[in-house]
């Protein structure tokens, strides 16, 4: 095979970029975990001991970081008075107050993703997969990016996907979250609507114990919180979610077909998941893809895989998905996307059962 040397000159320059950008995204995890970015959005420009200063931390690293940050295109640098400045428009996508919008809040998954790596190499070799319990931060780094999300827009915008069912809601239904971490998405609903009746199921007990803190603390008493297997769902639900679980799940079409069975007549299946193709070549244009397969490696599909499970990934897909979804006898399936979503898409699923 001959050897195009422009070719190759243009692939060595990618791979550099591919070099500073992996570093560049835990230069931004940092930011985001120490608090830099929200303290930057508030200041003039300034010096790195102001800045230091103003996030309470130390100077001598916050003064590299901000080397970084400038290389990187992140943070702007006035030379002749040593002043450093985050852009309004940079800190759109980088401050807490830019709730769903922030991105930087993405990127201690790849800090997580490094914590495991030989683990996932040692899968590479041998097969198997890395257990959930290798991963103390997850439900953490979960509980944080799904608080920013439902927070604004679970209530608004996510659930008036279903026609009707913010009426419901408001008029009292019994409501099932599947995989629910820790708890989020029932607190952000049980608060909105106080006559229905919210239940988070999942198998991690930690994260139950912690959704169960935050009810007490909220005085809810319309949400409970159950530790068990997803796939034998008890009781009867008006309204079963799976926000961002199922493709993870070691028995995916069991799980589903546990939550058709619990639906009661007329009940709504809405699952969130990866909106991608099932086809490899359909995702070539996806602004997410690389990111999405790097996900599934170092955690989606070898945490299933880890328990002999389906492994599904990226590779679940809308295709996928919606014959699953067909399998566990859902005969009406829609498709929902939100505007400025790319991430994620929402499948409106009902069985036809009178």
């Amino acid at each position: 095979m001959t050897l195009d040397p422009a070719r190759q000159e243009e692939f060595a320059g990618l791979m550099v970029d591919v070099l500073n950008k992996g570093v560049l995204a835990l230069l931004v995890s940092a930011g985001h975990q120490t608090g830099l970015f929200d303290a930057m959005s508030t200041l003039p420009p300034s010096s790195s001991g102001d800045i230091a200063k103003a996030a309470r931390l130390d100077e001598r690293y916050v003064r590299e970081w901000l080397g970084g940050m400038v290389l990187g295109g992140v943070v702007e640098y006035e030379p002749d008075g040593a002043t450093y400045v985050l852009p309004p428009e940079h800190a759109a996508s980088l401050t807490t107050a830019a709730g769903p919008d922030n991105l930087a809040g993405m990127t201690p998954y790849v800090a997580l993703m490094g914590e495991v790596e030989q683990k996932v190499i040692a899968a590479f070799r041998e097969g198997g997969g890395v257990p959930y319990s290798a991963y103390p931060r997850f439900q953490e780094l979960q509980a944080q990016e799904t608080a920013r999300v439902y927070d604004a827009a679970l209530v608004d915008t996510i659930i008036p996907l279903v026609p009707g069912l913010t009426e419901q809601l408001r008029d009292g239904i019994d409501a099932l979250d599947v995989g629910t971490g820790q708890g989020h998405a029932p607190l952000v609903l049980a608060k909105a609507f106080p006559r229905s009746l919210f239940h988070g199921l999942d198998q991690s007990e930690d994260g139950i114990m912690a959704a169960r803190d935050e009810a007490e603390r909220l005085s809810l008493d319309n949400v409970h919180y159950t530790v068990g297997d997803s796939t034998q769902i008890t009781g009867r639900y008006d309204l079963v979610t799976a926000f961002d679980v199922i493709h993870d799940l070691a028995r995916p079409q069991e799980t589903l077909n546990a939550v058709a069975a619990s639906l009661r007549g007329g009940g709504t299946f809405l699952m969130c998941d990866i909106a991608a193709s099932s086809n490899l070549e359909e995702n070539l244009d996806h602004p997410f893809g690389p990111a999405l397969f790097g996900f599934s490696v170092y955690y989606c599909m070898t945490t299933s895989l880890s328990t002999g499970g389906a492994g599904l990934g990226t590779m679940w897909g809308e295709q996928t998905a919606r014959r699953m979804l067909e399998e566990a006898g859902f005969t009406d399936v829609q498709i929902r996307s939100i505007e400025g979503d790319p991430l994620n898409a929402y499948y409106v699923a009902r069985t036809g059962a009178a």
